[in-house]
């Protein structure tokens, strides 16, 4: 059972994790120190999570993907593409979804209408969860640099990060999500526009290395919001 708090009946916003890995795995980490719950899942089993709910502390908990969907009042789908059939439906009717996936075909296989740019991987997943509100967000970050770039509200140095969706209150809810664990939002539109942040794009990965050749080794370089979102102007299919 998530959190000290929860067990003393006072109400504290819980965070599912479908897919517990690099994205996954960080945004946990600044969802505990932002004062969520957060329950864990992956594709292996609840026991495999064992060292990042022990490092998480009293806040975190592993579960299965369905009881993870279930348990979160906001979800987090951080699964391969190829994998998104997966994702449980009914335990995520009427919830927010954020979307971390991207499309990479030499993981992912070929899927035609990604490749013909007819469709974008987050609307995939929303025709799966048909009764859900997707979210696309944290798919155009380095893990690393999605740690270490998080700041306080107000912080001269605050970074900023794209999201897309077709429910205005799912974007809303994804924004105060964003602001809690440290980072300002950019409202990149609907879902079919998410490919404006996808792999290729000037939006895309490098953006928070800055200038250091060697992308692995940036530290990571806050983005204001301003921008970002000349950088998402600036894509083009």
């Amino acid at each position: 059972m998530p959190g000290a708090a929860r067990q003393l009946g006072v109400a504290m916003t819980t965070v599912g994790f479908i897919g517990s890995g690099n994205i996954g795995g960080t945004v946990a980490r600044l969802a505990v120190a932002a004062g969520y719950d957060v329950v864990l899942s992956n594709s292996r089993g609840p026991r495999t999570l064992k060292e990042l709910v022990d490092e998480l502390g009293p806040r975190a908990a592993a579960a299965t993907s369905a009881e993870a969907a279930a348990a979160g009042d906001l979800v987090v789908v951080s699964v391969p593409l190829r994998a998104y059939l997966d994702v449980p439906v009914e335990p995520l009717a009427g919830k927010t979804v954020l979307d971390t996936n991207n499309y990479y075909s030499e993981r992912d296989g070929a899927f035609p209408e990604l490749d013909a740019g007819s469709v974008t991987s987050s609307e995939l997943l929303q025709r799966h969860l048909t009764m859900s509100k997707v979210v696309k967000v944290f798919n155009n970050i380095y893990f690393r640099h999605l740690r270490a770039l998080a700041r306080p509200s107000g912080a001269a140095d605050r970074n900023a990060l794209a999201i897309a969706g077709d429910d205005a209150g799912a974007r809303g809810e994804a924004t105060v999500f964003l602001d809690r664990i440290g980072y300002d939002t950019v409202d990149a539109g609907a879902l079919a526009d998410g490919w404006r942040f996808q792999p290729g794009t000037p939006a895309y990965g490098s953006i928070y290395a800055g200038e250091i050749e060697n992308f692995w080794e940036s530290p990571g370089v806050p983005v204001e919001a301003a921008a970002l979102r000349a950088k998402l102007a600036a894509a083009q299919r």
